[in-house]
């Protein structure tokens, strides 16, 4: 290992607050956390969720960057016992077919099948549904008369009804569908009704995957049925569909919602949005940039001694990388604390990088673009109808308002 090596990290205790958001922004904590230096090693709640001793925290962009692209030293698989290599310990069986929790080989077979689903063509063909379904929300919000909860009434709805029509979830069962979902992910519930929730959900997908077996149709299972036949299982299939779902219906609510509240603090950005394709697209990629609801994706496992930033992660240590912080770094961006669409395009890390690069990044910026485009020319006026200190976020996997309370 020829890389310089500066003295090892000090350990640092940060605040109960750190990993809390102030609602668009990164809490002040993690500013503070992040004075330390772009990597540090940090000890209390997620070391101990880990059963480790510490852990190291990314919030640098340089440093999330190399660490998650980098699938050669660290991989997201769990680690359930003291066998020496994760590799050596088979994915539990409620984790079957979750790629984020995949390495090559079987990641790369994986996701090569899932693919074809995601090209430009498809969401192209998807959009005129897309749209139909965010004017229909729309409609229904413009009925209950201002002001009106845009988290709940559109944010929440398009969110879990995008995604339904993208993995062809019958009409007839959509309004169940995303209460199981939303309930699987509502951590105030307590793990016995969640795994309750958990159980019904499962074998409502059995029951699916079992119908497209028999008669695939040109949606999502039964097209990756048709095309893979028995090289794809039964328990992969699900797995694949309970990740998109999870991880995909909290996002695109949280961004929806967050992409509001930021729209209304910045109408010079509102007016950009609304002035054609190309310059929404732009505002799109800055929201995500600049709220990355997903605050933190996987821990990382090292399994190989690497230097990053200057500091050797040795074998068998954890990571955590901040993807709000990475995208709020100088390194990434001058005045990256400030949103403006005008700006120079970076690659942020919203989606992630590497091979866990976001599948259905593509279906996400064109939902986006459609459900800010239409919000704002229903509602030119649109405005925040409680103080800012008022709004109160969701517990969840995901960073998202709970309520949103706007008037128009």
């Amino acid at each position: 290992m020829d890389q310089d090596i500066d003295e090892v990290a000090p350990l640092v205790q940060p605040t109960a607050n750190y990993m809390l958001r102030t609602h668009c922004d990164p809490h002040e904590d993690m500013f503070d956390l992040r004075a330390h230096g772009p990597l540090v090693r940090i000890v209390g709640s997620a070391s101990t969720q880990l059963r480790t001793e510490y852990v190291w925290q990314a919030m640098g962009y340089d440093v999330v960057r190399q660490i998650l692209g980098d699938h050669e030293h660290f991989t997201t698989r769990p680690r359930w016992s003291s066998a020496e290599s994760p590799a050596d310990e088979p994915i539990p069986p409620d984790l079957i077919g979750q790629l984020s929790v995949y390495d090559p080989p079987e990641h790369t077979r994986l996701r090569g099948m899932l693919t074809p689903e995601f090209t430009a063509r498809r969401i192209r063909r998807l959009e005129p549904a897309m749209l139909e379904l965010i004017e229909d929300r729309i409609d229904v919000m413009e009925a209950e008369g201002s002001p009106a909860d845009v988290q709940g009434l559109f944010a929440d709805p398009v969110g879990g009804l995008a995604l339904c029509e993208l993995l062809g979830i019958p009409r007839d069962d959509r309004t169940e569908f995303i209460r199981r979902v939303r309930q699987n992910v509502a951590l105030s519930r307590g793990f016995k009704a969640r795994a309750h929730d958990s159980a019904a959900f499962n074998r409502y997908l059995d029951g699916l995957i079992a119908r497209q077996r028999a008669d695939p149709d040109e949606e999502f299972i039964g097209s990756i049925v048709r095309e893979h036949g028995d090289d794809v299982t039964n328990a992969e299939l699900r797995g694949v569909f309970t990740a998109l779902i999870l991880g995909g219906v909290e996002t695109v609510a949280g961004m929806i919602g967050f992409g509001v509240l930021a729209l209304l603090d910045h109408p010079e950005q509102k007016d950009l949005m609304l002035a054609g394709k190309d310059e929404a697209d732009r505002v799109v990629a800055e929201l995500l940039r600049y709220l990355s609801p997903v605050q933190q994706p996987n821990p990382r496992l090292a399994i190989k001694d690497v230097v990053v930033g200057g500091q050797l992660i040795k074998a068998g240590e954890y990571v955590m990388c901040s993807i709000l912080m990475a995208n709020r770094d100088e390194a990434l961006t001058p005045n990256a604390n400030v949103l403006d669409a005008n700006r120079a395009s970076g690659s942020h890390v919203g989606f992630g990088h590497g091979i866990h690069y976001c599948i259905g990044a593509a279906v996400a910026r064109s939902l986006l673009r459609m459900a800010y485009q239409a919000l704002w020319a229903r509602f030119p006026d649109l405005r925040l109808a409680v103080p800012h200190e008022e709004i109160k976020l969701r517990n969840a996997f995901i960073d998202c308002p709970d309520q949103l309370p706007v008037a128009w």
